[in-house]
């Protein structure tokens, strides 16, 4: 066999692969340098490299873009899930995304500028423009002609609509080949489940996907005009990039920094919360120059002093990511506070129980000494209870204030928990040193 025949089927081959296994596909070309990862793409047809390309991550795929042929661009955004096509333009600078939608056709442009108007974290930004949608009036036959000429495989529902392209119902797909030919479409229509404004946070359309149990809803416009349709695999993947994001902005990391940025820009984007972070570290260790003479006194306070803080910044952790979990997915609003106070103040006194009794124990059978088993447990229930309530008030206070509680959460509880850890070690520590001699 010669090298280009050798060369041709291991082309062929990653194309059958590449198009039957596009998630495994989609892993393997996200451990390639962007140019290279390019040019493994650049030979797919459309309805191969479009399911592959909904399985790279986001931040992957837009270096991978750059390096695209325009011809390959063009097919791609094309073909592309509208709002998928979108996220990928919003990635871009400014005069790079203009330049894209200059070369595209005009109606596939205008459906990108418009969803780029809507806010990140809106409906319109998740929704596909395509809807297919008839008039009441057309017969089954009719609408069952037009779906024959259609390579759609993501259609669930036909939408239906009045003159004037108002929603008055849809039509499940699977009905249609059970209605008469001769039916009209709209005495098969049924009201739709619910419809959603593009302006609608995504958040809560989460919710609503969940009480329903559908697969999509129509989005409308004032005039109850269908400008689109939101699926819920397209929502889950939106919320679940958001997850992401949300995870970097908690730890101080810029929601635009991907594991391939540059050195200096994750510097840029990371120095600033480093600096405040620093500053609150003074806080906590101006708490404990407080009692530097407790500390010089008992010299085994400080080797039992970072135990406090670990357990209750690890309980601060475990309270703030159950209370962020419940804010993202709207299963708790504000007005709640003071159940889910209630419920991690009960939370945090049993497993400060818990954990002051294993302590003391070992604290025991290490110093022998009763007040430093008696500092360790009182302090221990107090910062875990004061860690658990921080937990699940600061993001819900963040949130009410107008702030992104993923922003800022995680600093702050950081602070609380090691001040609270510090000073209740430190403070009875204080209070008991006749039973510490």
């Amino acid at each position: 066999m010669s090298d280009t025949t050798a060369m041709h089927a291991a082309e062929v081959l990653g194309r059958r692969y590449m198009t039957a296994h596009p998630v495994q596909a989609a892993h393997l070309i996200e451990t390639m340098e962007p140019p290279q990862a390019a040019t493994c793409l650049a030979h797919l047809p459309a309805q191969a490299l479009v399911p592959v390309w909904n399985a790279i991550a986001s931040g992957f795929a837009v270096l991978v873009f750059a390096h695209l042929s325009q011809q390959v661009q063009h097919a791609l955004i094309a073909n592309l899930d509208r709002s998928r096509a979108a996220e990928l333009l919003a990635l871009m600078e400014a005069d790079e995304r203009e330049a894209a939608l200059s070369r595209m056709p005009p109606v596939i442009a205008q459906d990108l500028r418009e969803l780029l108007t809507y806010p990140e974290d809106s409906a319109g930004r998740v929704m596909d423009t395509r809807v297919f949608a008839v008039h009441g009036h057309m017969t089954v036959r009719q609408v069952s002609e037009l779906l024959s000429q259609r390579n759609r495989s993501d259609l669930y529902f036909i939408k239906i609509i009045d003159s004037d392209n108002r929603l008055i119902g849809q039509v499940d797909l699977r009905e249609l080949g059970f209605a008469d030919p001769r039916t009209l479409m709209s005495a098969i229509a049924a009201p739709a489940p619910a419809v959603v404004n593009a302006l609608d946070p995504r958040d809560q359309l989460a919710e609503t996907f969940t009480q329903l149990g559908v697969r999509e809803l129509p989005v409308v416009d004032v005039n109850g005009r269908v400008i689109g349709v939101i699926r819920h695999s397209r929502l889950v993947g939106a919320l679940r990039d958001d997850a992401t994001l949300d995870i970097q902005t908690m730890v101080g990391a810029s929601k635009d920094e991907r594991a391939l940025s540059s050195s200096w820009f994750a510097v840029r984007k990371r120095m600033p919360w480093l600096q405040i972070n620093l500053l609150t570290a003074f806080l906590a260790a101006s708490v404990v120059g407080l009692f530097e003479s407790t500390i010089a006194k008992f010299t085994a306070l400080a080797v039992l002093l970072p135990v406090v803080a670990g357990q209750s910044g690890n309980a601060g952790a475990q309270a703030l990511a159950v209370t962020m979990r419940g804010l993202a997915l709207r299963e708790i609003h504000f007005r709640q506070w003071p159940r889910i106070v209630g419920k991690e103040i009960n939370a945090g006194f049993w497993n400060g129980v818990s954990i002051a009794a294993s302590c003391a124990l070992g604290v025991y059978f290490w110093s022998g000494s009763i007040g430093l088993v008696l500092v360790i447990v009182l302090s221990m229930l107090i910062s875990m209870v004061v860690a658990g309530v921080a937990g699940a008030l600061v993001p819900v206070t963040l949130l009410r204030l107008g702030q992104d509680p993923a922003v800022a959460s995680s600093i702050i509880l950081t602070t609380v928990t090691d001040v609270a850890g510090f000073f209740s070690f430190l403070g009875i520590a204080t209070l008991l040193a006749g039973m510490l001699i």
